[in-house]
């Protein structure tokens, strides 16, 4: 059994409904996450989705925020949700497929500006985000089961356009760098795109206020697939699809593949 897994923050995926069918057309993954679709369930065109054949979907949704679903031509069995850091936002969705694999889609508050969480309460809730993430693991021990979604952290050097201009930058700070690898040491992870991908620059994000954002490619990659242990010896083909962030009224994120062979 070949699976192919897409994750994309889409940044309103009613607004962008049409660039969603089109990567379906084009790119047919298997199963697509998305996040900050920022509507409730019961809004998202899934209608049109599945008359491309992504007839399944666990989703949660809110009106104008946050917001998370998982399309799939595969049978999903929804799996639940998770609340981290108690702050009632539509941010998590987990899927079960009929192998067994679990996948859960996360969308990890972006953080604010400030990197400091005595000023900025955004800050302070990114932070205890991740920690419930790194605690939930810990209990969890999760087998089969992959991560995916907008992370909001660029966590390797050559995440980032630059290292040392970043530093102080929320995504990129070593507080965050440091958070985010508890999360993924807590579940046995392998990012699977750095497996796959281990050399050179790799950017899933840029952003509108650049005037020309190939030009000046100042990206991060905030985007991410991991996989446990046990399986992430069948994950390969990993890719990011940069030229979507080319296309017309595109959201400033690029979706991120990766393929599994279970």
């Amino acid at each position: 059994m070949s699976v192919t897994l897409a994750t994309w923050n889409i940044n309103s995926v009613r607004l962008r409904a049409g660039l969603v069918a089109r990567l379906m057309a084009e790119e047919a993954p298997d199963i697509l996450c998305l996040q900050e679709c920022k509507s409730p369930v019961d809004k998202i065109p899934r209608d049109a989705f599945a008359e491309l054949g992504y007839r399944h979907m666990v989703a949660r949704g809110e009106k104008g925020y946050n917001g998370v679903a998982i399309l799939s031509k595969l049978p999903i069995e929804d799996a639940g949700d998770l609340d981290m850091a108690g702050l009632g936002h539509a941010r998590h969705v987990a899927g079960r497929l009929e192998n067994g694999v679990v996948i859960h889609n996360f969308y990890v508050p972006a953080g604010g500006d400030v990197p400091d969480r005595e000023v900025n309460v955004k800050f302070g809730q990114k932070l205890d985000y991740l920690t419930d993430m790194r605690d939930w693991l810990h209990a969890e021990k999760p087998g089969k089961t992959i991560l995916v979604g907008d992370l909001n952290i660029a966590p390797r050097e050559d995440d980032v356009w630059s290292h040392k201009e970043l530093l102080k930058v929320v995504s990129h700070t070593p507080v965050e760098v440091e958070h985010l690898a508890g999360v993924l040491e807590a579940g046995r992870f392998t990012d699977v795109t750095r497996r796959d991908i281990p050399e050179g620059r790799l950017y899933s994000w840029w952003s509108y206020r650049a005037r020309d954002w190939e030009a000046s490619d100042r990206g991060r990659r905030l985007d991410h697939v991991w996989a446990t242990s046990d399986i992430a010896g069948a994950a390969h083909s990993s890719r990011v699809l940069r030229h979507v962030r080319g296309w017309e009224k595109p959201s400033d994120h690029a979706p991120v593949f990766a393929s599994f062979d279970f």
